[in-house]
């Protein structure tokens, strides 16, 4: 018994650290091109599980069909998105588009509901996103991504 009771904090250290990956911050591995070139395949982020409040510009994990995907935010609910010409609206202004490359090829109109997210991925040419997926609902989106562990830096 007594040799249990030195084993008591360890097993309690190991408890919290699954209990804060699983429901507090985990790390996420980026795979894939879409969101070139703010995230690069391989970089490892820290994603954060807690804060469900997300803004316009912040990069999010959802999965889809089973696949992890990470995209940044673009419209927010009971706003309309467009894009026509190659270029962005967000409730019919024009937005200073933070991706270098063309929304080619696409036209659309779509009204947020609650609870809904329009996402995209930086590298437009290469990004399944919102165009082709539609909107994502907030309970699927699993957290925020506002820092890079490897190589370090803010995103």
């Amino acid at each position: 018994m007594n040799k249990l009771r030195e084993y008591i904090p360890y097993i309690l250290i190991i408890l919290s650290i699954i209990a804060i990956r699983m429901y507090v911050i985990t790390p996420v591995r980026v795979d894939g091109p879409s969101m070139n070139p703010t995230l690069k395949q391989g970089q490892i982020l820290l994603l954060n599980k807690l804060d469900k409040n997300y803004e316009r510009m912040d990069i999010v994990v959802f999965y889809h069909h089973g696949e992890r995907l990470i995209k940044r935010v673009i419209g927010l609910p009971y706003e309309t998105v467009s894009i026509k010409d190659n270029k962005l609206y967000i409730n019919g202004i024009l937005t200073d588009d933070y991706a270098d490359v063309e929304t080619k090829d696409y036209d659309l109109n779509v009204t947020i509901p609650k609870d809904y997210y329009f996402v995209l991925g930086d590298n437009r040419s290469n990004s399944l996103d919102s165009r082709a997926l539609g909107l994502i609902s907030k309970d699927k989106i699993v957290g925020s991504v506002r820092l890079r562990l490897l190589p370090p830096g803010i995103v």
